[in-house]
């Protein structure tokens, strides 16, 4: 997106449930210089009546006209932007969005204005990571002196991020229980800038309490900072919440392939001046093939988390009264402590939840990784395909957990979820067996 001298398209946007769909009947969404009209980007009518998920993700972002009548906006590859005449050249420079090529392209600015509209925010920009959305999100927010207080249980590389470098430059850093906005309130001042959420929480999945808490953080004066990855633009609408900047690692749902790495930032518009310039001011771009593969795989993210939402919680639920499974972290599950947090605030799941097994030797869970087929053990998620990841007890200072056996986060791709819980539980059996056969063999050696 562009500097704020560009045109903006602003209108009102409210809410109301039908079903477990949201929809917006308005949105706040800016296009900037080289973007096409919007006339020929976005066919679908606007204002009331907007349409389900499903049409919409067909259609954002597209312009045939303005390329040819191709269907799929394509890959802009440019550094040098010519002009044709001196005063072709001075407009251009009223706008550097548009002379070049490290400010975007119609490219990047399809998809920034697809997930904008999405989000219900007033602009988008793209980062080349999800870490670095978050990063210079708050690098935009923050100077020396100020104070920011993030969610105990944030992604840890936002934690590192955090303490070494935000302090590096005089900012104060605190932490505040995830679960408590009383905790947030007694730490808030007149000095905190900003405050950095994400729901649920990373690992462990506690669901905040996000008006609650974007209300004491406004009160003071603070803006509010959310990492949206979980749940996509689909399945929390975070403006409408009282977020004023939505971060996303793109590099899971959005791409939904594995197969690219991409950030993206939305900002309301009081936070955007703040946002756009961080990103310019590092020279932070993303690359076209990166983005061309976010544009691809946002045209089927209804369709894929629709599939990863109800294969994450069949999962879940099998597992719940497993004799190897002590507990199980999702919020969709009733019996979770931020079941009704979540069921009020959020429209939908994604395929990411952990599970705690009960306790056992590092050799039993071996077996269990070993006896999988259908996950991988890798980083990232959000892909098509299922993983299971063993971590440690995450780093915490305020809302220390710790857990009697492995941890283990599980992300349930678009298999067909028979097929994923017959996989996981005779991965679990084996285990199980392998400790029952163990013991025998103990008790052999013992008798001999």
């Amino acid at each position: 997106m562009g500097y704020d001298d560009e045109e903006g398209v602003d209108a009102e946007f409210s809410s109301g449930r039908a079903g477990d769909e949201l929809h917006v009947v308005g949105i706040r969404c800016a296009l900037s210089g080289a973007i096409p009209d919007r006339r020929s980007m976005d066919r679908i009518p606007s204002g009331k009546g907007l349409p389900e998920p499903n049409t919409k993700l067909s259609h954002l972002g597209r312009a045939p006209a303005e390329h040819a009548g191709i269907v799929n906006v394509p890959v802009y590859r440019g550094s040098t932007i010519v002009s044709e005449s001196l005063e072709e050249w001075d407009r251009r420079k009223q706008n550097p969005v548009t002379n070049y090529g490290r400010f975007g392209s119609p490219l990047s600015r399809a998809l920034e204005a697809a997930i904008c509209e999405l989000e219900g925010g007033y602009r988008s920009i793209l980062f080349p990571s999800g870490l670095s959305a978050c990063s210079h999100a708050l690098l935009g927010i923050l100077k020396a002196g100020d104070h920011v207080l993030i969610c105990d249980n944030v992604y840890e590389p936002v934690r590192i991020f955090a303490n070494e470098v935000l302090t590096r430059f005089k900012v104060k850093v605190e932490y505040f229980h995830p679960t408590q906005p009383s905790d947030l309130l007694a730490k808030i001042g007149a000095k905190t800038r900003a405050v950095y959420l994400e729901s649920p929480g990373s690992l462990t999945f506690e669901v905040q309490d996000l008006p609650a808490l974007c209300a004491i953080a406004h009160h003071s004066g603070a803006l509010v900072l959310m990492d949206n990855t979980w749940a996509t633009p689909l399945y929390f609408k975070p403006f409408l919440h009282g977020v004023d900047i939505s971060i996303h690692a793109a590099t899971k749902y959005i791409v939904g392939h594995s197969d690219a790495l991409l950030g993206i930032a939305t900002a309301n518009k009081e936070a955007w001046p703040l946002l756009q310039p961080s990103a310019h001011h590092f020279g932070e771009i993303a690359g076209p093939d990166d983005i061309y593969l976010a544009l691809r795989g946002l045209r089927t993210l209804a369709v894929r988390m629709r599939q990863h939402c109800e294969n994450g919680i069949k999962l879940a639920q099998s597992l719940e009264d497993h004799p190897a499974v002590g507990r199980v972290l999702h919020p969709a599950l009733p019996n979770d402590p931020g079941h009704n947090i979540w069921k009020r605030d959020f429209l939908g799941a994604s395929g990411l939840f952990g599970v705690v097994l009960k306790a056992m030797p590092k050799a039993q869970l071996s077996v269990f990784f070993q006896k999988l087929r259908l996950f991988g053990i890798g980083l990232s998620w959000g892909g098509y395909e299922s993983l299971a990841l063993p971590v440690d007890d995450p780093p915490r200072t305020e809302a220390k957990v710790s857990f009697d056996g492995p941890l283990i986060r599980i992300h349930a791709g678009i298999e067909r979820p028979s097929d994923l819980i017959a996989d996981m539980h005779q991965a679990l059996q084996a285990a199980c067996e392998h400790s029952v056969s163990d013991a025998a063999y103990q008790d052999e050696s013992r008798d001999g």
